[in-house]
């Protein structure tokens, strides 16, 4: 895996980047979930949010690290 992405002459580091799909995919699944109405049986509902994002982030750096590499 490359640990340095070059975008459009900035170097960000790969780790950005998953950062900000992990929150997109956080947001479609709050709002999934929200839909359907689980919110109902989590306790707290943005400390919930905050452990969805962090696997999200961890598992797409695993991935990529296993896949891409």
């Amino acid at each position: 895996m490359r640990y340095e992405l070059d975008l459009f002459g900035v170097i960000v580091p790969s780790f950005l980047l998953w950062g900000v799909v992990a929150y997109i995919l956080t947001r479609v699944a709050a709002r999934v979930l929200a839909r359907a109405g689980l919110y109902r049986h989590v306790w707290h509902g943005a400390l919930f949010n905050f452990a969805l994002y962090v696997c999200l982030v961890a598992g797409l750096s695993f991935i990529s690290r296993e896949l891409v590499s």
